[in-house]
């Protein structure tokens, strides 16, 4: 049939056709390229943090941190190994990235600090997931931390995302870094009641509560003499689990063993005086 043809359309046709042919394999090429280099980077992301994760030092936002660094790597050699089937110079392409990505980062100094910033959490780690923290002006538990931004998730689930730079631009609180905590807790009691005995009541408070620890030992004192009320302070140290359980239990035991021990805990007040108008 081609031979039918007139002698110029065979003669473009033998130079076209090679060429379709070429062009068609190299499709081909890159589209299975990419495929693999989707598969191959999903699995680099797997291999990274299945090995980092047996240092018992690596925690879970490290492992993330690296595992999403090598997959964009190789994303990266995958789209260029893509365009190179495609006639693309990839060294020309990178410099021209290059010049691209040097403007671009001009134009977004911020979204470059917040990077920087996620690369020096990572490096000197204040925080784990899991931690309860305040940064960056917000409090709450530590649930990831990206190259941009750290998700914490408040006490009643409410998810807050904030930037890497506003965390490490400020003051840092880790409220779990340490395994133990102290609870400071003031009663006040009437001015006439035996200070002593107070004091013994809130010991044998204590005592009974087996999650307070007896090293550091505990302290209970006078802080203050307030307005209508004795102010006696207790200190004692829990594991950092206990916090708030410990707390809400003393609080309740000691006000129950003052009522059945005659210790008042009064109420503010304040005496006014009238004269009758002549």
């Amino acid at each position: 049939m081609l031979d039918q043809l007139p002698p110029s359309i065979r003669d473009q046709l033998d130079v076209l056709l090679p060429q379709l042919v070429e062009g068609g394999v190299n499709i081909v090429i890159a589209i299975l390229i990419l495929i693999l280099g989707l598969w191959f980077a999903g699995r680099c992301r797997t291999w990274t943090m299945r090995g980092l994760g047996r240092w018992p030092a690596m925690d879970e936002m490290l492992l993330n941190f690296f595992g999403t660094v090598v997959r964009y790597l190789v994303l990266t050699f995958t789209i260029l190994a893509v365009l190179a089937k495609f006639g693309v110079q990839t060294a020309s392409l990178i410099a021209v990235l290059g010049a691209a990505g040097l403007a671009v980062g001009l134009a977004l100094q911020g979204t470059l600090s917040n990077v920087a910033a996620g690369v020096m959490l990572l490096i000197f780690r204040p925080f784990r997931a899991g931690h309860y923290v305040e940064a960056g002006g917000v409090a709450g538990t530590v649930k990831a931390l990206t190259l941009f931004t750290t998700e914490l998730a408040t006490p009643d689930n409410v998810q807050i995302v904030v930037p890497n730079s506003e965390v490490w631009g400020k003051p840092i609180t880790n409220y779990t870094y340490h395994p133990t905590r102290r609870v400071d807790i003031t009663f006040g009691i009437s001015y006439g009641d035996d200070i002593g005995k107070a004091m013994q009541i809130i010991r044998e408070a204590l005592d009974a509560d087996a999650r307070c620890l007896t090293e550091p030992e505990a302290f209970i004192g006078v802080i203050g003499l307030g307005d209508s009320s004795v102010n006696i302070v207790t200190r004692v140290w829990v594991m950092n689990a206990d916090y708030w359980p410990v707390r809400f239990d003393l609080m309740r035991g000691v006000k129950e063993r003052f009522d059945e021990g005659g210790i008042t805990i009064p109420f503010p007040a304040r005496t006014i005086y009238t004269s009758a108008a002549d």
